[in-house]
């Protein structure tokens, strides 16, 4: 008997006399089944029914298919998985792991699959403030933005074996750009990124986040930081009454009226700031002291001053400066900051080298965020649905720091960036076997990370 061979497989040489194969006919596989870490670690934050509460569907219940919740779970699993455009979902919808992590195998209408396809889902991203008759479904902006910190405030209280608030959190603010290659609303040239993009806010306490603002780019840097910082930080007093609040950001940030709210509402800072005549002047004895001492040495050196300092007009006060008078490289490198920290309190290389230096950690977390979870994947028309897309991206890296910090503490992947995390942990290939009595999984059983994958699952609560 002849054997049957389809036209569409794809062959790959031969191996001990036997063709190799391969079709797309295998059934009921997957290649995420490490998501269901993500489906375990939703349970532990309560993630997608909170974040569903923060929207408001007025569609008649009669005829709907999808509820808001499995909209807004399968966008943000999707993205954790790295499918971050909305027509991967028209094959995505068959995915077993998709329907396990919407709790539903089967959809009501013979004609609809388990999840939503694109168009469902995007008509959730083009959802508005307050519902309309060709809108129904509508987001509520505020709740949103006070989700992000509700989460860290739990995230500490699990952590915590006292439960006790932090004597002192620092909040990491930073704008970034977001490239642009159509006709956005919002779209404008910048000049430093040299680029059409927009200039999203981002505040991080740790490798929590705090806040994601999408911004035109046709503003300072700053704009809206004192909103965002006196939002995030009523809502932590509330938690936190007595907890000490540190703001650290780069000079983009060093302007008066941030600094003004900060010193009349108990926030201390640590900003960059960015250098003139009159500070380098400030630092010359220094930078000939460095330059004289890398000269004999052969080796960088530094120096630091700490003084006191107010511009001709802009400030309405003087305030403490650290100046780092640096010889590198054959040449002067003079890096300033200000701060409302006192002298008693810490001295200038300690303030300038381990508390303000360490903000450089903000920028890895940004780049999780846009460079593994989409976030700068704003390519729809408006700034409101661009706005909901960077909030989904978001709430996919707060899913996978979950998994980050529950599941993996103290393994090889304890800082473990997103895009490694999902690489060795979630796209794992597993065949799909569905009973009367369970829905099981099977993944390989040549899986270099099993451990580290089992270890998750049980510290978030899963069968493994």
């Amino acid at each position: 008997m002849q054997t049957e061979c389809s036209a569409e497989t794809s062959a790959f040489g031969r191996v001990e006399g036997r063709p190799v194969v391969a079709e797309f006919d295998g059934g009921a596989l997957t290649s995420d089944a490490g998501g269901l870490l993500l489906g375990s670690a939703d349970r532990t934050l309560d993630l997608v029914r909170r974040l569903s509460g923060c929207f408001r569907d007025a569609r008649d219940p009669r005829f709907v298919e999808h509820s808001v919740a499995t909209l807004i779970g399968q966008r943000v699993f999707g993205i954790a998985l790295g499918y971050e455009d909305l027509n991967d979902h028209d094959e995505l919808r068959h995915d077993p792991l998709m329907a396990v992590l919407a709790g539903k195998l089967k959809a009501r209408r013979e004609d609809c699959a388990p999840v939503a396809g694109k168009s469902t889902l995007n008509r959730l991203e083009l959802s508005r403030e307050v519902a309309t008759r060709y809108h129904k479904i509508s987001h509520d902006p505020a709740a949103i933005e006070a989700l992000f910190v509700d989460l860290f405030l739990k995230a500490h209280a699990r952590a915590s074996t006292r439960a006790q608030p932090p004597r002192q959190i620092i909040l990491d603010l930073d704008a970034t750009d977001d490239p642009l290659h159509g006709h956005q609303e919002g779209r404008f040239f910048h000049g430093y990124y040299d680029c059409y993009c927009y200039l999203p806010l981002y505040v991080f306490c740790g490798r929590h986040l705090l806040a994601a603002k999408l911004r035109p780019s046709n503003i300072d840097g700053s704009a809206g930081a004192v909103e965002e910082v006196a939002r995030i930080v009523a809502q932590i007093r509330a938690r936190w009454p007595r907890t000490r609040v540190l703001l650290r950001a780069d000079s983009g940030f060093a302007r008066e009226v941030l600094m003004v709210w900060c010193e009349e509402n108990r926030v201390d800072f640590v900003f960059g700031l960015a250098r003139n005549a009159r500070l380098v002047e400030e630092i010359a004895v220094e930078l000939l002291q460095a330059e004289a001492e890398a000269a004999s040495t052969g080796k960088p050196a530094r120096r630091y001053k700490d003084f006191r300092y107010a511009t001709l007009d802009s400030w309405s006060r003087r305030r403490r400066v650290i100046g780092k008078a640096e010889w590198t490289q054959g040449e002067a490198n003079p890096r300033f900051i200000v701060t409302s920290l006192s002298q008693a309190e810490t001295n200038a290389r300690f303030l300038y080298e381990k508390v303000y230096c360490a903000r450089g950690d903000m920028e890895n977390r940004i780049k999780e965020c846009q460079g593994d979870l989409f976030a700068d994947r704003t390519s729809t028309a408006t700034m409101r649905s661009n706005q909901l897309r960077l909030w989904l991206a978001s709430f996919a890296y707060v899913l996978i720091c979950a998994v980050r910090r529950i599941g993996l503490a103290h393994t090889q992947f304890a800082e473990a960036t997103c895009g490694t995390i999902r690489l060795k942990l979630l796209k794992l290939a597993g065949l799909v076997r569905i009973s009367a009595r369970r829905i099981k999984f099977a993944l390989a059983s040549a899986c270099p990370y099993a451990n580290e994958w089992r270890l998750a699952a049980a510290r978030l609560g899963g069968p493994a």
